[in-house]
């Protein structure tokens, strides 16, 4: 049984992780994380980690950026390793993250999604192959209207994997509407849309002269993000020190 720590266990991922490991055989969560706590967990919810004396195997973070030194300094004292899910990391917080990982291990990925994780290698692939043949590279993601960051961290994730496969050599266009000019063949555009209730969509679109390669992924729920939280959790539990990311969870997946 692996027991975890959940870190925002009250926002709207941390209860829909709650709800999933109740019914998940492997896993039970011994504890939470929130300064709000109507007592509705069937676990004790510590206003700060610094409370928190409850063992455990791994901890999940789906908080708040501004708590992120206070959680990596518990992890590493007590050597617990962290899926940490929180974005909008200052640079100081992301350089923290890094150092923390050489004493515990820490998992961070920008999306949770299996699905996700799986396309950005496959874009890798395409990439390799398109983009020398002279396609085009798009992407446009869709977000609800509550989102404030744009373009979403995801969105940047899946140009990072193109041009990381493409040797770093293409810039990221986020808006054309200042400058009039025809579009640059070693760019990389992202668009953001942001209304109603739309849980994630994104497409990264390789057009070409007369045909266009669409690769899509759509999150109806964000049940597909806690899924994936929790089987990072999973695997996590017990790894020595080190800097994961969601690649290492699906390989691991696969080698089973």
């Amino acid at each position: 049984m692996y027991k975890i720590i959940m870190s925002g266990c009250n926002g709207k991922m941390g209860r829909v992780i709650s709800d999933l490991v109740q019914s998940d055989e492997e896993a039970e969560i011994v504890a939470g994380i929130d300064i709000y706590d109507d007592g509705h967990n069937p676990y004790p919810v510590y206003a700060g980690i610094e409370d928190c004396d409850v063992e455990a195997d791994v901890l999940i973070d789906f908080s708040a950026a501004a708590g992120a030194e206070k959680l990596l300094a518990y992890c590493e004292d007590r050597k617990l390793p962290c899926v940490f899910c929180t974005t909008g990391l200052t640079e100081e917080q992301n350089l923290l993250l890094q150092k923390t990982s050489e004493k515990v291990a820490v998992l961070k990925s920008a999306n949770m999604s299996l699905g996700i994780n799986l396309l950005l290698k496959m874009l890798k692939e395409a990439a390799s192959v398109l983009a020398p043949a002279g396609f085009d590279i798009e992407i446009v993601e869709k977000h609800h209207n509550q989102k404030v960051d744009a373009p979403s961290g995801t969105a940047l994730a899946l140009a990072d994997s193109v041009n990381e496969e493409l040797g770093g050599a293409y810039e990221y266009v986020y808006d054309r509407s200042g400058v009039r000019r025809k579009r640059g063949k070693k760019e990389i555009g992202m668009s953001a849309i942001r209304g109603g209730t739309i849980v994630g969509e994104h497409d990264v679109i390789f057009a070409g002269a007369d045909e266009v390669i669409t690769f899509s992924h759509t999150a109806y729920s964000k049940a597909v993000f806690a899924k994936g939280a929790i089987q990072a959790a999973k695997f996590l539990a017990g790894k020595p020190a080190g800097m994961y990311d969601m690649s290492d969870v699906i390989e691991a997946a696969n080698n089973c």
